[in-house]
């Protein structure tokens, strides 16, 4: 599986991102974040987010109730990789759009549901 710079620079490609956003923008070590909780599935998740001084979302981070769980793991990863791609630019409706959905248009992972509720879009 191709890793999380390989996959940003072909959504970079893909959606036609300007050159400059192939630069990391980092936020500041020390920044305001907003947590909530939501359900998905059956499983709890607390998710966490942070935004540039601009007001555009920066990270993510995403755990499941069970610590050490296949599924926190996964929730973990993703954002993880969504973090890196909103920090070399990528903008969250293109990831928000990318997500999988159900037949009624609901997100259908954890991930999907934070960035609903982080856009309102819930």
């Amino acid at each position: 599986m191709p890793g999380p710079i390989i996959i940003i620079k072909a959504a970079i490609a893909m959606f036609r991102i300007p050159s400059d956003a192939t630069r990391r923008n980092r936020l500041p070590n020390r920044r305001v974040s907003t947590t909530f909780e939501l359900q998905v599935a059956g499983l709890r998740y607390t998710a966490t987010f942070s935004r540039f001084a601009d007001g555009r979302v920066g990270e993510i981070f995403l755990t499941n109730h069970k610590a050490g769980s296949q599924s926190d793991a996964n929730a973990r990863d993703a954002a993880v990789a969504v973090s890196l791609a909103l920090q070399f630019g990528c903008p969250l409706n293109v990831l928000q759009k990318a997500l999988l959905r159900d037949p009624r248009g609901n997100p259908a992972t954890p991930l999907g549901a934070a960035i609903d509720a982080i856009t309102g879009s819930s």
